[in-house]
């Protein structure tokens, strides 16, 4: 399987380089991907768990933010 490819492109000269990453920036986009993903289910848990709490006091999030303004 190859890398993905990263684009490196010189403003200056409109040089356009394509090229595989190297494997310290494979290292780096694998950390930044489970980085997003752990991030992401953070997210999605704390969605859930305002559900959740909305269910249980009965009121809407419409409501809930009337009560927060």
């Amino acid at each position: 399987m190859t890398n993905p490819m990263i684009r490196i492109h010189n403003t200056e000269t409109d040089e356009v380089i394509d090229r595989e990453m190297n494997a310290e920036e494979m290292s780096q986009h694998n950390k930044d991907l489970l980085d997003w993903a752990h991030a992401k289910d953070l997210v999605d848990q704390a969605t859930a768990d305002k559900q959740i709490l909305l269910d249980k006091l009965g009121i809407s999030a419409r409501e809930a933010a009337l009560l927060l303004s």
